[in-house]
């Protein structure tokens, strides 16, 4: 028979798979030659003891043969022969996923990426990084898998009634994803994997018949008769099909533009603005795992580096931390000159000393009511102006304006700064003068508040950056009901991030496969 058990374990203990057999045979009650195997279903890590311990549960087989965990299975089979074609501008989760499910339905996708593929995107931003020179369509917002491909590898979601959220990590695993996300109560990809797992998924398009054309920024419209019948691109290009996909994520601020000078309509919606924190990620593993140094308790070596998830009330908005990255890096997300972005990102097994996390406030529409000359773009030029002031501040070459914790609540300039993993390099600076008052404000009753709900957190070895203002987007594309079209352009499909109706990984790749199936259903009648 199969029972599943819930165990609570050491982490030395969940660990090893003969001790995780030990607990389910005693849990049991039966003799260790009756267990012929298990899979775990999920797992997570509760720390809120002084020890930590492993939460797992498990799915046991007892004398039955055992069966290895079943993964879905997916076809995407060979499309030369279709004359079914739609285009897919942006290679980011969400367009990567809808082209997998065009696939499936059988229509070719065509995918119009403006950067470069992920191996020639990496030169780009090492000579962002190490020189201050930014190339505004190859760096960690623009080129092959988007931002998604620098962007951590979080996979944590609480959209799960937008989409099949097993089945996107299923497709994850399929492209080279450790299995572990498949139960992982907050899994993790890492940065230094993404780029193998997203060309698998290229590979896969191409190896299908469908094409992936890089260096193709759309730049046009060709309409006729309320629909797209083609798009322009910069190198002089045209490009038609029959539907589009428009998945150009949250940076793509040309294309907002060029939406709204074609009078198609968008709105300006809700979005999050403030800073990134960094820790040396020790203080943050003594906080959460009740370790002491001086005691010589350290972190048990069988736990990961620790996390937070952090919220609070303040100047009647929220404040919450964003885009967590334990053993991380923080990286330049700028797109543009004259403007700095920071974000941050961790590798496979978070083992950098820092620990750096967004901590950003909810801004809303009143907030850029200045700039409403702007119409449906305010918010983005609300956000746009912060960014300038930001790399003014810095001095230039991204270099990013920095102030430590208590130092920025006391409104003091930081007369030295710490160590800090963000390699342009940082620059002491009074940030009440880069961010907006309300947002100073908030982020400053925040800080105490966090301080009071992590002992220790609220210190002057923690440093913060301006400005982490990417975290979703100022503007929202509408689409049609069920339909999922633009309404005004019968064959335009916004999605993901940069429409507004996803953050993050998961929840951009389910709405790009929404959107595909609606597009199979409504336009070519799949």
């Amino acid at each position: 028979m199969q029972k599943q058990f819930n165990l609570r374990l050491l982490p030395s203990e969940a660990a090893h798979e003969s001790s995780i057999r030990e607990s389910i045979v005693t849990t049991a009650g039966i003799r260790i030659s009756e267990l012929t195997g298990y899979t775990i279903l999920k797992r997570s890590i509760d720390a809120r003891g002084k020890q930590a311990r492993i939460s797992m549960t498990v799915n046991a087989f007892i004398n039955e043969p055992f069966l290895q965990r079943q993964l879905m299975q997916f076809q995407f089979n060979e499309l030369r022969k279709t004359n079914k074609t739609a285009i897919i501008i942006g290679s980011g989760p969400a367009g990567l996923f809808a082209a997998l499910k065009l696939i499936e339905h059988r229509i070719r996708p065509i995918i119009l990426e403006r950067g470069k593929e992920v191996r020639a995107r990496r030169r780009d931003l090492a000579v962002l990084n190490k020189e201050g020179i930014l190339n505004p369509e190859s760096n960690y917002c623009f080129g092959e898998g988007g931002a998604g491909t620098y962007s951590d590898g979080k996979l944590y979601t609480r959209s799960t009634k937008r989409g099949n959220v097993s089945r996107i990590l299923n497709l994850l695993v399929k492209f080279g994803a450790d299995e572990s996300i498949l139960y992982e109560a907050h899994p993790h990809i890492g940065t230094n994997k993404l780029p193998h797992i997203i060309t698998a998924i290229r590979k896969t398009i191409l190896d299908c018949g469908g094409e992936f054309l890089f260096e193709k920024k759309v730049n046009s419209f060709m309409l006729e008769s309320g629909l797209i019948k083609g798009v322009k691109t910069a190198d002089g290009n045209s490009f038609e099909a029959g539907a589009f996909i428009l998945a150009t994520g949250h940076s793509a601020r040309d294309i907002f533009q060029m939406l709204h000078q074609n009078k198609i309509q968008i709105e300006p919606k809700p979005f999050a603005l403030g800073v990134r924190i960094e820790h040396p990620q020790i203080l943050i593993d003594q906080i959460q795992y009740h370790c002491n140094p001086i005691a010589h308790i350290n972190r048990d070596p069988y736990l990961p580096p620790a996390s937070y998830s952090l919220v609070q009330q303040a100047e009647g908005r929220g404040i919450f931390s964003f885009c967590m990255c334990p053993g991380g890096i923080i990286a330049p997300a700028s797109t543009n000159q004259g403007e700095l972005v920071v974000n941050g990102w961790s590798p496979s097994k978070r083992n950098n000393p820092y620990a750096n996390s967004g901590i950003v406030v909810t801004v809303e529409e009143k907030d850029f009511k200045s700039f409403e000359g702007f119409g449906a773009l305010a918010g983005l030029h609300f956000q746009q102006s912060v960014e300038q002031k930001a790399f003014q501040a810095g001095g230039g070459k991204f270099v990013a304006p920095a102030q430590r914790m208590i130092d920025f609540v006391n409104g003091k300039i930081s007369s030295s700064l710490p160590d800090c993993s963000y390699l342009p390099g940082i620059r002491s600076a009074l940030l009440e003068e880069v961010l907006p008052p309300f947002i100073q404000r908030a982020l400053t009753e925040g800080f105490k508040a966090f301080g009071k709900k992590m002992n220790g957190y609220y210190t002057n070895e923690a440093v913060i950056l301006a400005t982490e203002s990417r975290s979703s987007s100022p503007v929202r594309i509408p689409r049609d009901g069920e339909a999922l079209h633009h309404p005004q352009i019968r064959n335009l499909y916004p999605c993901g991030e940069g429409a507004g109706y996803a953050g993050g990984i998961v929840s951009a790749a389910m709405d790009g496969e929404r959107v595909a199936e609606a597009l199979a259903s409504n336009i070519l009648g799949s």
